[in-house]
C-alpha cells in the first residue's frame, strides 16, 4: 500500500536524524556508532510521519523548523526499541531486520545507547521548533511527550506486559487493552498532539486528534499481535511467534485471529470519525489510519 505522507515526510525526517545524531567518529565513537546503527536501521519513521500529517493538517506552515522536534519522536522509539529487545525484557534477537544492539555490541553498550537516545530526544524537543512564537508550544508538546514515555505511560505499560507474561489465561480485554494503550498507544497519540501544538491549534482540534491517536495506537498493537503470529520474519524484521514463546497475553488469543481483525476495524473506524473537525485536511491521516490497520491484509 502506497502512503503518499511516508513518501513526502520519510525522506526529510532521515534527513533530520542524520543531523541530530552525533557523527560516529566523535568521542565516545563506539557509543554513537551504537546509537547510529540502530537509528538509521531502517522503518517507516510511522511517528515522525504521524505528528507531521497532524502538524501539516492543523494548519502549520514551518515543516522545516518542525522536522527536527519529530525526527526526535523516532530517537525516543528507538531507545524503546534497544530497551526492549534487552535479555531481561523480551529478548529478541533481530529489530528491523537486522540483529539487534546487545547482539552486536553487548547489553552494556546498548542500554546506554538507548539512554543517549532518550537524552538526546529531549534535547531536541526543548530546542525546536525555534523562535519566539513556538515557545509556549514546545513545552505543552515536551510535557505531552514526556509523560507518554513515562511510568503513565510506555515505561508503565512495559511494566505491567512484562507481569502479565505467563498469565494469558488470567488477562482480559480490559487488563489487555491498558497494557497495550500505554505500551503503545499513549505515545502515538502523544506524537499528534504534539503535531497539533506545535501547529498552534486549537483545543477542540487536539482533542479530536488525542481521540483518533488513541483509536489508531490501539488499533495498531492489535494487527502487530496478528503480524506476530502471521507474518514472516522478513516482513517483521524482527522474530515473530515471540508473543507465544514468552506466554504473552494478546488479542489474538483473546479475540482469535479473525474476532482481532474485527477489532482493529472498529478502532479505525472511531479514528476516522475522530477526524471530522478537520475535514479535508485529515486526507493524510485518514490513509496513515487505513496503513496501520491494513498492514496484515
Amino acid at each position: 500500500m502506497t502512503v503518499a505522507a511516508f513518501a513526502r515526510w520519510t525522506p526529510r525526517v532521515e534527513e533530520a536524524l542524520e543531523a541530530l545524531l552525533p557523527p560516529a567518529s566523535a568521542e565516545p565513537a563506539r557509543l554513537h556508532e551504537a546509537m547510529r546503527y540502530s537509528v538509521l536501521a531502517g522503518g517507516k519513521r510511522i511517528r515522525p510521519v504521524f505528528a507531521m500529517a497532524a502538524y501539516e493538517a492543523c494548519g502549520g506552515a514551518d515543516a522545516e523548523g518542525v522536522l527536527p522536534a519529530a525526527a526526535a519522536l523516532e530517537l525516543f522509539h528507538t531507545y524503546s526499541l534497544i530497551h526492549d529487545d534487552l535479555p531481561a525484557m523480551d529478548d529478541d534477537a533481530l529489530r528491523r531486520g537486522k540483529p539487534t544492539s546487545h547482539v552486536v555490541y553487548g547489553e552494556a553498550l546498548a542500554i546506554l545507547a538507548g539512554d543517549a537516545l532518550q537524552t538526546l530526544g529531549a534535547e531536541a524537543l526543548v530546542t525546536y521548533p525555534k523562535g519566539s512564537t513556538f515557545t509556549a508550544r514546545r513545552t505543552k508538546a515536551a510535557r505531552a511527550l514526556f509523560r507518554a514515555l513515562g511510568s503513565r505511560g510506555m515505561a508503565g505499560g512495559q511494566v505491567l506486559d512484562l507481569a502479565a507474561e505467563g498469565a494469558a489465561g488470567g488477562v482480559d480485554a480490559a487488563a489487555l487493552t491498558r497494557i497495550h494503550r500505554l505500551k503503545t498507544g499513549v505515545f502515538l497519540e502523544a506524537c499528534l498532539e504534539a503535531g497539533a501544538l506545535w501547529a498552534g491549534a486549537r483545543a477542540p482540534v487536539v482533542r479530536a486528534l488525542k481521540r483518533y491517536g488513541a483509536a489508531i495506537g490501539l488499533a495498531f498493537q492489535v494487527v502487530d499481535d496478528v503480524l506476530d503470529m502471521t507474518a514472516s520474519a522478513e516482513t517483521l524484521g524482527k522474530t515473530p511467534g515471540k508473543d507465544a514463546t514468552h506466554e504473552k497475553a494478546t488479542f489474538p488469543k483473546l479475540l482469535g485471529l479473525d474476532g482481532s481483525r474485527r477489532q482493529a476495524d472498529r478502532l479505525l473506524s472511531e479514528a476516522l470519525r475522530a477526524l471530522s473537525p478537520l475535514g479535508d485536511a485529515s486526507r493524510d491521516l485518514r490513509e496513515l489510519a487505513r496503513f496501520v490497520v491494513d498492514r496484515d491484509r
